[in-house]
């Protein structure tokens, strides 16, 4: 499938993650279960990263998206701040 049409749990996690991160310059979601919604894959750039530790940034995405993940079986997280 195209990057064009993202899933619906993909736009989903995308919209709630452009809530919480009003600052970030990148949000990528890809549903990496084959399209059943059970493990995603999530890359985030945000300025709201910086001077943070990388647990740190985990966490506030863990926490973003607390509800959504009592429904998957797994989540991979990539967090970075953008370079200056």
């Amino acid at each position: 499938r195209g990057f064009a049409s993202q899933t619906d749990g993909e736009s989903r996690l995308t919209r709630v993650l452009r809530e919480k991160f009003p600052r970030a310059s990148a949000i990528k979601v890809v549903d990496i279960s084959g399209g059943c919604g059970a493990m995603y894959e999530i890359h985030i750039e945000s300025e709201e990263f910086r001077e943070k530790r990388t647990v740190q940034q985990h966490r506030m995405v863990n926490q973003a998206l607390s509800e959504e993940i009592k429904h998957m079986h797994g989540l991979r997280i990539f967090t970075s701040a953008p370079k200056p």
